[in-house]
């Protein structure tokens, strides 16, 4: 049997909205981590190499006077490299420069300009990326995420409500979008004589999520 009304009943109409959703968490670094580098040059690259190692050797104890443990103190980079003037258009041999870096990692922040101090006094010459860091990152970032997603659901709320339309509450796709720690900027005054300590901001570190999340309303 025929029946005309069956033609006529509309099938419901699913819509999507997509949002994106940020988190981001606050936090204190609880350890630093400096390069120090101990740079020699000579025309003997032995006598150079010799010289480097003498001085960072003592760099590297007067660290682990300071109550740094060996195993905090790395060598990161070891370099030898020729150096050449330039004079009258003319490339010149000067020699060879040794470059031996250690990265040194210290859990009480409030030390590291005392460790900056030492290792310049006992004869380091390149100070350079100071960074800031937290031990446990993940735990933060997850942190981040549940805030991003919490932000996401309240933006398809809000904008359900605006246009009148029922959402549905359970999200149909959930995208990570990103991660990211801001660095932490830092303030290092020129190398200290022996009146004072180099003084070092260690700030926040603000950790961020952001996830793409689609409903059905």
């Amino acid at each position: 049997m025929y029946h005309p009304q069956m033609r006529c009943q509309p099938f419901p109409v699913s819509r999507e909205m997509t949002v994106t959703g940020n988190g981001e968490i606050i936090a204190q670094p609880d350890y630093v981590q400096i390069q120090i580098e101990v740079r020699t040059e000579g025309k003997d690259v032995s006598l150079a190499q010799q010289e480097n190692a003498r001085i960072m050797n003592r760099v590297i104890e007067s660290l682990l006077a300071l109550n740094i443990p060996r195993e905090a103190i790395q060598t990161t980079a070891y370099t030898i490299s020729p150096n050449y003037d330039y004079i009258e258009g003319r490339q010149v041999f000067r020699g060879y420069e040794v470059q031996n870096a250690i990265t040194v990692k210290i859990t009480d922040i409030s030390q590291a300009g005392t460790v900056i101090d030492t290792a310049i006094q006992n004869g380091a010459n390149h100070v350079s990326a100071i960074q800031f860091k937290i031990e446990d990152s993940d735990a933060y970032y997850q942190r981040a995420l549940n805030l991003a997603l919490i932000n996401a659901i309240a933006k398809a709320k809000s904008m359900a409500e605006t246009m009148r339309v029922p959402l549905q509450p359970i999200p149909i796709k959930i995208v990570e979008e990103s991660q990211n720690s801001t660095p932490v900027p830092y303030k290092l005054a020129q190398l200290s004589n022996q009146e004072f300590t180099t003084p070092i901001e260690q700030g926040t570190i603000s950790i961020n999520a952001s996830v793409q999340v689609k409903f059905q309303f």
